[in-house]
């Protein structure tokens, strides 16, 4: 792709979400969720492979359906209520229509079903944009309106942890899986959203950071399906032995920094007398965490036959930048003696 294009479009993707993040108003954050949107999809589209196509139109449904959503509910918000302000939702009608609209836009189940067909028609650079930033824009809009109604977060939340564990059992396609990762954490922030903001930023952050490292680990690799992974220790030998650590950082394992936001959100369930939600959740992250085990058994305990040209690649220099890949790994593997300065933040 031109870089001019290609400056121009992430331009309008980090545009659309600052629109999204600086506006009060819903017509102007409709308009952020939107720029965001058609910014993205030239770059899901880039590659002109019928998978790309087809993923890139998927999304774009999608995505239209959840704005005309948004649109509609806000507008109906306006003609009950007299005005237009995202902070000043009052009406439960509006506010269940844009919970379920925002939740269509971010994956959440049991309008999740978009999310594994579009990611894996994507490469990983673009996959990893869909992944993280733009999760970004519509959670900061749920963060807003806080919705009033607990049980339907609470539903969405458990049926995502529920769907992004169950989903990922089956899989080989290393997209896939991160698409079922993707709405499992998803599930969980949702979960604790009503009764901590401050800890569903703190997740979403950490999640973003894991994710980051992972992607980062498969694109290095060329890796699409979980067989190409049993060559990467001829590749990057040093990053192999790394990567298990990350999966199961991002399985939520101590002492690894994934554990950190597990832990707190089941503390806070608990406290606020939801011990079984509590237990459900941590019960659906065993399901998460055998498909995070899998990958990790395909790279370090499987070897690929031992020909000569395959055991070479080590000895040529990456031209790829690691420095992103670098700083993610340690983050996601060091920081969970950090917990209690976390907390400390959280409390303020």
């Amino acid at each position: 792709m031109n870089p001019y294009i290609l400056a121009a479009l992430l331009f309008g993707l980090g545009l659309g979400t600052t629109i999204t993040f600086a506006s009060s108003h819903w017509l102007l954050a409709w308009m952020g969720l939107e720029m965001n949107t058609l910014a993205i999809i030239p770059l899901m589209a880039q590659h002109h492979h019928p998978r790309a196509v087809e993923a890139t139109t998927k999304y774009f449904l999608t995505q239209a359906t959840a704005a005309a959503m948004l649109l509609f509910a806000s507008t109906t918000n306006a003609w009950l209520t007299g005005q237009w302000d995202i902070q000043q939702m009052s009406h439960p009608l509006p506010i269940t229509l844009i919970t379920l609209a925002l939740a269509l836009k971010i994956g959440l189940a049991p309008v999740h079903s978009w999310l594994p067909e579009v990611l894996q028609g994507l490469d990983l650079t673009t996959g990893l944009i869909l992944s993280t930033w733009q999760k970004l824009a519509p959670f900061a809009l749920l963060l807003q309106i806080q919705p009033a109604n607990s049980t339907i977060l609470i539903a969405f939340g458990l049926a995502s942890t529920l769907v992004g564990g169950w989903g990922g059992l089956n899989q080989t396609q290393l997209r896939k899986i991160l698409a079922y990762s993707s709405i499992a954490h998803l599930g969980w922030m949702i979960l604790v959203l009503q009764f901590s903001p401050s800890l569903t930023l703190l997740t979403l952050l950490t999640y973003f950071v894991m994710t980051i490292s992972t992607f980062l680990v498969f694109k290095l690799n060329k890796s699409t399906n979980i067989n190409m992974l049993a060559t990467s220790w001829a590749k990057a030998p040093t990053l192999t032995a790394l990567a298990p650590l990350v999966l199961l950082s991002l399985g939520g394992l101590p002492p690894l920094t994934g554990f950190m936001p597990k832990w707190l959100i089941l503390q806070e369930l608990a406290k606020q007398d939801l011990a079984p939600t509590a237990t459900l959740a941590a019960m659906t992250a065993l399901l998460s965490l055998y498909f995070y085990l899998r990958i990790s058994y395909a790279m370090t305990l499987t070897m690929s036959p031992n020909t000569l040209t395959g055991t070479t690649p080590w000895r040529l220099q990456h031209s790829q930048f690691t420095l992103p890949l670098a700083t993610t790994t340690a983050t996601t593997l060091l920081l969970l003696p950090l917990t209690p300065a976390v907390v400390a933040l959280l409390t303020l």
